[in-house]
């Protein structure tokens, strides 16, 4: 275990949120299709 790492007994799960359809929602709410749409996505960041 590295300096920056929490055992596994303290560790929680993050719940992810995202803007669908002009509302936020869990991603843990999405049915298995929408789920593996969302691990695919790619993110988009501007350049400066």
């Amino acid at each position: 275990m590295t300096a920056n790492q929490l055992p596994e007994s303290q560790r929680q799960r993050c719940e992810v949120w995202t803007r669908v359809m002009g509302y936020h929602r869990p991603v843990s709410a999405f049915n298995a299709g929408k789920q593996s749409e969302h691990r695919e996505r790619r993110h988009f960041q501007e350049a400066r």
